[in-house]
């Protein structure tokens, strides 16, 4: 068994945080009265005009795009790019307008780029967005022979008055998760090196793992029009770390779906990775690609409107009191094992 973590796969969280820092501090001359939200966030938020703000998001597909080469399966990795971007529009209550993308590559094939186009098309369709353009750049010996790089940008509107999260997120408010397909697009750099040697086994896992990113736009899009919630964590990376970004006034507790209810692919990860239940929740969604938060009296509007829109949903707990002296804390349940986070 595997003994790996995902620093010794080459991806150092605490580093990436810090620099995270430096690029707000260098940032901050260049803002103005109009930045409602900037580095730091799920999504940037400027103003328009004093009822509409802008909320603009970047990602890209990460390591996942080495699957992609393997597999020569270029589709789903572009659905993958618009999902990272127009998920964190919802986490502050936007919804997507328009996205635009940036495929480097070193000689282009235009058979290639067609396929990631198809998906990126795909991505739009689901989100509800117009793909309005971008750019494909040519760096001969930049990239390795048959492979690229992917980077998406994604815009949309809220109404200033209905911003996420709301302030009023309390002790007590019910937290329910939404199903993933699967690790989405995050922790690549530590799954690739879990793949069996042996080529069948590893390209059927492989295959797997390419499950495309599920985009939440169509379900939570009505929730957020009736204004029924108050807070949304997207489950990217650093895993459920995302929850307290809702609020760190408060504490959450919760309590993960069996494992026969999440996608078998967590199983496979428990069983052969070797990492503790507190390294993998902080490296994977665990089967929860989006955490929300609503009033108690709020839960049976959202399960049913989730179940309309074909969701797969769960009340996974509630948010807790946050004890005196500590940070804001994220209390995990899994199959009878427990591990708190502390954001």
């Amino acid at each position: 068994m595997a003994t790996l973590n995902y620093a010794q796969a080459g991806v150092n969280r605490q580093v990436a945080d810090r620099f995270v820092e430096k690029i707000a501090l260098l940032s901050k001359p260049t803002l103005n009265r109009r930045v409602k939200a900037a580095v730091g966030g799920y999504a940037s938020l400027f103003e328009l005009d004093k009822k509409r703000w802008i909320a603009a998001s970047t990602d890209g597909v990460g390591t996942k795009l080495k699957l992609a080469f393997r597999l020569r399966e270029y589709r789903t990795v572009g659905i993958d790019l618009v999902a990272m971007s127009v998920n964190d529009l919802l986490c502050v209550g936007a919804l997507p307008l328009f996205f635009l993308d940036y495929f480097a590559t070193g000689t282009l094939d235009a058979g290639v780029a067609e396929h990631v186009l198809e998906g990126i098309v795909e991505g739009c369709r689901q989100a509800r967005c117009a793909l309005v353009g971008g750019e494909t750049a040519e760096m001969p010996d930049f990239y390795s022979a048959g492979e690229f790089d992917l980077a998406g940008f994604a815009v949309g509107m809220v109404n200033s008055t209905c911003v996420l999260p709301r302030k009023d997120i309390r002790v007590g408010d019910a937290i329910i998760g939404l199903s993933s397909s699967g690790c989405h697009s995050n922790g690549f750099s530590l799954l690739r090196k879990m793949l069996p040697s042996d080529t069948e086994k590893g390209d059927a896992l492989a295959r797997k793992l390419l499950t495309p990113t599920r985009i939440y736009v169509s379900s939570v899009q009505p929730l957020l029009e009736a204004k029924l919630l108050k807070g949304l964590a997207h489950i990217t990376g650093s895993g459920f770390l995302n929850v307290p970004r809702m609020s760190e006034k408060v504490s959450y507790e919760i309590h993960l779906p069996a494992s026969g209810e999440r996608p078998s692919i967590f199983q496979w990860i428990d069983s052969h990775s070797g990492l503790t239940l507190e390294e993998q929740v902080q490296t994977f969604n665990m089967g929860i690609g989006m955490v929300l938060v609503c009033a108690q009296q709020k839960v049976p509007e959202v399960l049913k409107r989730l179940k309309r829109s074909g969701e797969k949903a769960w009340v996974l707990g509630e948010v807790k009191k946050l004890r005196s002296g500590l940070s804001s804390q994220v209390i995990l349940h899994r199959d009878g094992t427990s591990v708190t986070l502390s954001y």
